[in-house]
């Protein structure tokens, strides 16, 4: 579903569910949709409720994978940025190369887990090849150990640190997902507080845009059952890991209530079967009320940030193909 011109209203259904797109999701597909709803959501919940020491062993399982396709680019571990405002994290490619595009990626994982190479770099290189660029995922401190706002602290140094590799903001693109997607989207309105250039556009994908209302939006509790890898319930605790004391209504903790007003082209994309539906659907009401270039796609039957399952979906290779389309486009 493109939003085009930039003032048109989201179009929705007379049930309020936005148009899908015009994809046929194969039986293989389904039976994985099926699969990761009775593993992965159970999963994730006993996770979530755990304790301290819990969270801490399956952090170091994520870490622990390994990128086992890297689309022939070199991959890395570094730190970036000036000395007293370095940040590490997984660099795809070679960032001595600042005539090219770079991928700015910001991980989702509920802000308690770190990136998994052998999916969230895995996409980074794969979108990366076929960008011509080099990336970057910032490696952000996590809670429960790191409250806000160090994980988006540590997104703001990153961009700060492509800018002062020489990357021109007209040169990067800024994208994540899930809990990544939330970070995308605070970071911008730092980066405009900071009055520093917008990156060339962004990529939100399954964003969660709402963090103090674990009830609201609506499709939360309409999808709870249908959802293959959020619990709802559980997430609630991730607000508390994660925000802690502050007000969640602040809008860099949700962006649904954020000024949009100078924000970059906007890609987001979502599933109808996910619980934050209705996260990306209002927020894109709201970037396009702001005057913001928006264009949105919500997908069928597939589970939350679906373009990171490549080995699960083939009909991800058409919403790769749409994400690297939407950024050469304004790169």
């Amino acid at each position: 579903m493109r939003l085009d011109p930039p003032h048109a209203a989201l179009p929705v259904s007379e049930t309020g569910t936005p148009p899908l797109k015009d994809i046929v999701i194969s039986r293989r597909s389904r039976f994985f949709v099926w699969l990761m709803r009775r593993l992965m959501r159970p999963w994730l919940a006993w996770m979530l409720r755990g304790n301290k020491e819990r969270i801490a062993r399956m952090q170091l399982l994520v870490a622990a994978q390994v990128c086992r396709d890297s689309s022939g680019l070199a991959v890395d571990y570094q730190v970036i940025g000036a000395p007293d405002r370095g940040v590490p994290g997984h660099v795809v490619g070679d960032l001595a190369q600042t005539q090219q595009p770079v991928l700015l990626w910001l991980h989702g994982g509920a802000f308690v887990l770190p990136a998994s190479p052998d999916t969230h770099v895995r996409l980074v290189a794969r979108l990366c090849r076929r960008l011509d660029a080099a990336g970057f995922l910032p490696d952000y401190r996590l809670a429960p150990y790191n409250r806000y706002p160090a994980a988006l602290d540590d997104c703001e140094r990153a961009y700060r640190a492509l800018l002062d590799l020489g990357f021109p903001a007209s040169r990067i693109v800024l994208a994540g997902e899930s809990a990544g997607g939330n970070l995308v989207l605070g970071l911008l309105q730092r980066i405009r507080r900071h009055g520093w250039p917008m990156p060339a556009c962004a990529i939100p994908v399954s964003p969660a845009t709402e963090l103090g209302r674990v009830h609201g939006p609506p499709s939360r509790p309409l999808r709870a059952r249908r959802d293959p890898i959020l619990p709802i319930a559980a997430l609630q605790r991730v607000d508390d890991l994660y925000a802690g004391g502050c007000d969640a209504s602040d809008p860099e903790l949700s962006p649904l209530y954020a000024d949009c007003r100078g924000f970059p082209p906007l890609y987001l994309l979502a599933s109808d079967a996910e619980v934050l539906l209705d996260d990306t659907v209002l927020f894109a009401r709201r970037a396009r009320a702001a005057g913001v270039e928006v264009q949105v796609d919500i997908w069928p039957v597939l589970p939350h940030a679906f373009p990171l399952f490549g080995m699960l979906f083939p009909e991800v290779r058409r919403a790769r193909e749409d994400m690297v389309a939407f950024a050469r486009r304004w790169l």
